[in-house]
């Protein structure tokens, strides 16, 4: 005969892995969208908090020139990885032995960056050193320009060609001519800004409701799915010479509600602690109100400062859980989530439009996209010490979404081990607490265009969770 474990004495170990199992640094994903509440037995309840904090430090580019690949070590970017911090909660009841509805509330999607110190993603206000960097040309300073360039060019554009120029000596010129204009008024945009960082903050929330139906000849089967609110904004500032002629760019995404849904099917064996669960997520398109800045349209004949509708769609998911016990006092967890961010982009209509001229062609360039995909996996033991004490670790890895990453967001995914424990405060409420410590993986920063302006290595990071639950079976 197979063994049979004591379902209740197990979840004590259960919910010791889950304070802080999962902490995403792929793409934009942070709470891992997990619904293992609502696979608990009987009436169940929860709140946690999340706090992440990672030191992302590195260096920026030094080279100027046309070489987009090309990487020189410069001036030291301080950690420009601000703390985060969310919160989650998740409440189930069943209805019937058939039927179970619960309520989930996360923050699933979200950034927070902000550089700061003498690096080239700092507004420095030195005129030249943007010229040279928009010109491509290390010879060009505004002297030169204002002197002789610009004057050179003038006459080359002269009513009635005195110069004698072919048609394709005149298209240069045009181009020569509106790119050193281009140039000083990005110089004016830096000058203008100086001191301030590139900084990005995104942040989403989520509200899933779900129902659920138990099916088979012991109810081991479960069918769920539901609706799912999702609210969605961020501010953008982009700064210093690492952005070229988009230095001074501004953007507010003001906040934007939708509508997407959940569906899974789980399945359960109490006899020896067993549940497996797979649940998937759609996208969630929106359609948010941005407001741009951006300096340099004034220098193309455009207006500079634009408010538009931003279209959005936050990526599908999918999730895979499962528990097993391995003695009467011992769980073993896995995890696995993958998440198509190659999909994913953030294209506002300022700045695609602007970046067709660099792109030559009708589509442009995204402000924010992705390679790869995330694939996430994590595994974990936990171990009832008492019949109120549990303790649990994990070990991690997250694949990224790609490298060279936007410099919005500069790590290749991670490692990481964690530590847990719950206790019982009575017999239906318990307190559990979470640690996780994180190894980066190394990533090379870039822009939008495919220039490499960053190199990020050897940094890390931590997360720290506590969560209370109530339980009545």
């Amino acid at each position: 005969m197979g063994a049979n474990f004591n379902l209740k004495t197990l979840t004590v170990a259960l919910a010791a892995l889950s304070a802080a199992s999962i902490a995403s640094a792929a793409g934009l994903d942070r709470s891992g969208q997990d619904i293992t509440a609502f696979l608990q037995d009987g009436t169940y309840a929860e709140t946690v908090y999340t706090y992440l904090d990672a030191d992302v430090s590195g260096y920026d580019n030094d080279y100027v020139g046309k070489d987009k690949n090309a990487y020189q070590q410069g001036n030291k970017i301080d950690d420009i990885a601000e703390s985060y911090d969310f919160f989650r909660y998740g409440v189930k009841a069943d209805i019937n032995d058939t039927f179970s509805v619960g309520v989930l509330y996360d923050e699933p999607f979200g950034a927070a960056a902000d550089y700061s110190g003498d690096n080239n993603f700092v507004a420095q206000g030195d005129r030249d050193a943007v010229i040279k960097n928009v010109t491509g040309n290390p010879a060009y300073s505004e002297a030169v320009i204002d002197n002789v360039v610009i004057p050179t060019l003038q006459a080359q554009l002269a009513p009635g060609n005195p110069k004698n120029l072919t048609d394709e000596q005149l298209k240069e010129a045009r181009a020569n001519y509106l790119g050193v204009l281009t140039a000083k008024k990005a110089a004016d945009a830096e000058e203008f800004t100086k001191g301030e960082g590139t900084n990005v903050e995104v942040r989403t929330e989520n509200i899933t409701a779900i129902l659920g139906m138990k099916f088979g000849e012991n109810k081991n089967f479960q069918v769920y799915g539901g609706p799912v609110a999702q609210q969605v904004q961020a501010d953008v500032k982009l700064r210093g010479l690492a952005y070229s002629a988009a230095t001074g760019y501004t953007a507010h995404i003001s906040s934007d509600q939708d509508y997407g849904w959940l569906a899974g099917v789980s399945y359960s064996k109490p006899e020896i602690a067993l549940k497996a669960a797979l649940t998937y997520r759609s996208e969630i398109d929106h359609s948010s109100n941005i407001d741009e800045t951006y300096p340099v349209v004034a220098a193309l004949g455009g207006e500079a400062n634009q408010g538009n509708k931003l279209d959005i769609t936050t990526p599908k998911s999918v999730n895979f859980d499962f528990q097993t016990g391995i003695n009467p006092t011992t769980l073993a967890t896995a995890k696995v989530r993958w998440v198509p961010w190659s999909d994913f982009a953030i294209v506002p209509p300022l700045y695609n439009e602007v970046s067709k001229r660099a792109t030559d062609d009708d589509k442009g360039l995204p402000l924010v996209s992705y390679d790869d995909d995330q694939w996430q996996v994590e595994l974990g033991l936990a171990k009832r010490l008492t019949p109120a004490l549990a303790l649990s670790g994990n070990i991690g890895w997250d694949s990224g979404a790609g490298n060279p990453v936007t410099s919005l967001g500069p790590i290749e995914g991670y490692y990481s081990a964690g530590l847990g424990a719950k206790y019982n405060v009575t017999e239906n409420w318990a307190v559990s607490a979470g640690g996780k410590y994180l190894w980066f993986g190394d990533a090379e920063g870039q822009i939008p265009t495919g220039d490499i302006v960053s190199d990020f290595e050897s940094n890390d990071g931590f997360v720290l969770g506590v969560k209370v639950s109530y339980q009545a079976q």
